[in-house]
């Protein structure tokens, strides 16, 4: 069989360890590490597990929940809807910093670099890691989202008060892999120019997730 070391923080790579020796994902290493090989891939390969790499398994109380990294050069830094300092920021997170102000009050910061939340317990998972530049959605089906959903099925499984914000349909299907005896997934419209209107809107996910974390003795977010 294909056997990649998998280059994984080791609190994930204790969790996951089942997924690597699956038939399925020595097939998506060797798709990914051709196309690394041969296209123009984003994120940069050592940032493919940024989500992980910066949120702890033992960290997280927070996942939000993506499609696809984003496809244009200079932007994906490996942790859904979160761009690399300097960067444009992106429709979709200009209006996820606007609900954060209406919701809690906060300028709009001028970084679009979401990893001050993953240091704060926030994993930022996108369903697909891996995507070929300018192509949406080109390495989808390709097994990322086996493995993925095996990362949200092992928090589901072994933590508790954790929140899921699962924004726009794709992310909601995911909801079937949560417990939410023991967990709160909200969820609402994607915060898209196209859809943001349609309930992303006024959510109020941010401060939502607040009073849910406090209420159970945890730390807020600074959103």
């Amino acid at each position: 069989m294909y056997n990649m070391h998998v280059k994984i923080t080791e609190s994930w790579k204790q969790k996951l360890a089942a997924e690597f020796e699956k038939d399925y994902f020595s097939k998506l290493a060797s798709y990914v590490k051709q196309e690394y090989q041969s296209q123009t891939v984003y994120p940069p390969g050592k940032e493919i597990f940024q989500a992980f790499d910066s949120c702890l398994f033992d960290d997280v109380k927070v996942v939000i929940l993506g499609q696809d990294p984003y496809h244009g050069p200079g932007q994906a830094n490996g942790l859904c809807f979160s761009v690399r300092q300097g960067t444009r920021l992106p429709p979709s997170l200009v209006n996820i910093f606007k609900e954060i102000a209406s919701d809690l009050g906060k300028p709009i910061p001028s970084s679009g670099d979401l990893s001050r939340w993953a240091r704060q317990g926030v994993l930022l998972l996108n369903a697909t890691l891996t995507v070929r530049a300018s192509l949406p959605g080109s390495h989808q089906k390709k097994g990322w989202e086996a493995f993925t959903d095996a990362a949200i099925r092992v928090v589901s499984a072994e933590k508790s008060h954790v929140v899921f914000l699962l924004w726009g349909a794709y992310a909601q299907k995911k909801g079937e892999l949560i417990d939410r005896t023991k967990h709160l997934v909200l969820a609402s419209a994607h915060p898209s120019p196209f859809s943001a209107d349609r309930g992303f809107f006024g959510c109020r996910h941010f401060s939502k997730t607040n009073e849910y974390l406090r209420s159970h003795g945890l730390k807020e977010i600074d959103w």
